[in-house]
């Protein structure tokens, strides 16, 4: 694994109540990088949206066919992490019908989370503007980590081929490249911070989202 660890001091900072809300989603197929396509129907949908602070997306969990492509199950979720008191707002999106591509799916009746503390949390990608190979893509996290007071230990999983597990997603015509990232040895305090504030940028297209190495809730 490549990583680095954060010796700094971490310093109490107020936490807000923010939630994920979780729904259920209906359909047969996604594209497999569907981030920006499903903020994009989002906005559709309530351009509102925009206007949402603090707001982050997770991408649609479902079963790869490594041709681009996942299929849904009937464990596929869509989920939203916002503050309290934006939920009603969000739930507007029960039962909507989204457009991502060629591909439709429809959402159901969501259920709702407070965010738990977890030691050890990993994003499915982070992207950090000016910052594309490992060590210095580290170096940054790190830093961001710092801005926000949290000590902790960076890791990039290595793939199959012993390299740094990169990522990307596809914004119109543009290719953004990030990593996968998990951060271990965090405070109670601290990773529900960074549960809230993320990492690197993209937050509304799935990037950066943190959530519990060992997630219970489900697919």
């Amino acid at each position: 694994m490549i990583f680095l660890e954060e010796k700094r001091i971490h310093q109490d900072s107020d936490i807000f109540p923010y939630v994920d809300l979780s729904f259920q989603v209906i359909g047969a197929s996604l594209p497999a990088d569907h981030g920006y396509g499903l903020y994009s129907a989002l906005s559709h949908w309530n351009p509102e949206i925009h206007n949402l602070q603090g707001l982050s997306i997770q991408t649609i969990t479902g079963i790869p066919d490594k041709q681009g492509k996942i299929y849904l199950t009937e464990k596929s979720r869509f989920r939203i992490r916002l503050h309290a008191n934006q939920v009603p707002f969000a739930y507007g999106l029960a039962g909507q019908s989204l457009t991502i591509g060629t591909h439709q799916i429809r959402l159901g009746i969501p259920q709702i989370y407070e965010l738990q503390p977890a030691a050890d949390l990993k994003a499915r990608i982070v992207v950090i503007k000016g910052y594309q190979e490992p060590e210095d893509f580290l170096k940054a996290a790190l830093k961001q980590l710092n801005n926000l007071g949290i000590q902790a230990t960076v890791v990039i999983p290595i793939d199959h081929e012993q390299k740094a597990e990169r990522k990307t997603i596809k914004i119109k015509r543009f290719t953004i490249v990030g990593y996968k990232l998990g951060v271990f040895g965090l405070s109670n305090a601290d990773s529900i911070k960074l549960q809230i504030e993320g990492l690197g940028g993209k937050r509304r297209m799935g990037c950066g989202v943190f959530i519990p190495l060992f997630n219970r809730r489900g697919a």
